[in-house]
């Protein structure tokens, strides 16, 4: 994972900071920052972040990267 810019499948920009591993499972969670409204920090799972979804019609990535900072 890669950290920089990524775009939702839906449109919004977001700031990828990096990967943290869930202090009790584990669990691998991307870190981000929404580029529009509060911003803030986020955690997704890293598996839902770079899961494929079916959108219009076609699967695309949830969130494809689209450069660094």
């Amino acid at each position: 994972m890669k950290a920089g810019k990524y775009r939702h499948f839906k449109g919004g920009e977001y700031r990828v900071q990096g990967v943290a591993r869930h202090s009790e499972t584990g669990e691998l969670l991307v870190v981000y920052t929404p580029l529009y409204g509060e911003g803030g920090l986020w955690v997704r799972p890293l598996s839902m972040f770079e899961e494929p979804v079916r959108h219009d019609g076609r699967e695309r990535p949830r969130f494809e990267y689209i450069g660094a900072d």
